[in-house]
């Protein structure tokens, strides 16, 4: 099976790191018109440049954007349509969390920020790319969750939490937008090698319980989110809506890791039961 994304234009927040610039690059070298988005335009500069050294037939612009502003929000999804003058996709990485540890400590200002930017943040991108898929006649949006949301990540705080409500969001978008031939699917992704996990990795208790909570013997690569983001984005997904699909070597089967190895030096085993 070929896809190819040639004469096609696509937007992907949070594409200066991590998947989203996975994505970017993938649909570059299949032909496609890209632009990420995101908060830091350094990043988004230099993934740019790293995927246009690659050499894809396609090509690639950025947009500073903070997705927790409709405005900015909005912006990007116009400048992506302006571009050549439809948006046929969007891919929202977009997210992150600033609360971790027990649900007894958690910093309520930090929760408050991270459900602004996964809940909010994606409603605000969903509701401005749904407006010109529409106007284009249809289109696919992805949206990136996260194992968390279906298996109890402990001391996540609002990560997990957040990450349910994008995928009901996502199933929704799907069931309103389906008569106008908008397709909207949700992707849950396990423990992929970014920078943003770089410390599950360094700490041995619990990459170790990764691999015991993990079917498939490896940890989860870019190039396999961006692979079926992709693959939502194209033709030959053209009767596929409303799914929530994991890319996670089969840990939905198992359990949530244990994260106390990192956690328990910060807020003892006591704290981590609960204890203030």
């Amino acid at each position: 099976m070929q896809l190819s994304f040639e004469n096609r234009t696509y937007l992907v927040t949070g594409g200066g790191s991590g998947i989203g610039k996975g994505v970017a690059a993938g649909l570059v070298a299949g032909g496609a018109s890209v632009m990420i988005a995101g908060r830091n335009p350094d990043r988004l500069a230099g993934a740019v440049s790293e995927i246009e050294a690659l050499g894809g037939p396609g090509s690639i612009r950025y947009e500073p954007t903070d997705v927790t502003n409709e405005e900015e929000a909005a912006r990007a999804v116009d400048a992506a349509t302006a571009w050549h003058g439809q948006l046929h996709g969007a891919v929202h990485c977009a997210g992150g969390s600033e609360t971790i540890g027990p649900i007894t400590q958690i910093d309520s200002e930090g929760w408050r920020r991270t459900v602004d930017l996964n809940v909010n943040g994606t409603m605000y991108v969903l509701k401005h790319a749904a407006r010109e898929l529409v106007r284009g006649g249809g289109g696919s949006f992805v949206g990136i969750s996260s194992i968390a949301a279906s298996n109890t990540h402990r001391w996540f705080g609002a990560y997990g939490v957040s990450k349910s409500a994008v995928d009901h969001m996502m199933q929704l978008a799907a069931d309103e937008l389906g008569p106008s031939w908008v397709r909207v699917n949700s992707i849950r992704p396990g423990l992929i090698r970014t920078d943003l996990v770089a410390p599950v990795f360094a700490l041995p208790e619990v990459s170790e319980d990764y691999r015991e909570c993990t079917p498939l013997p490896r940890p989860g690569e870019v190039e396999d989110v961006a692979n079926l983001a992709m693959f939502l984005l194209s033709d030959a997904a053209c009767y596929i809506t409303g799914q929530v699909i994991n890319v996670d070597g089969g840990l939905m089967l198992r359990r949530g890791p244990d994260y106390s190895a990192m956690l328990e030096p910060a807020f003892g085993a006591d704290g981590l039961r609960g204890v203030v």
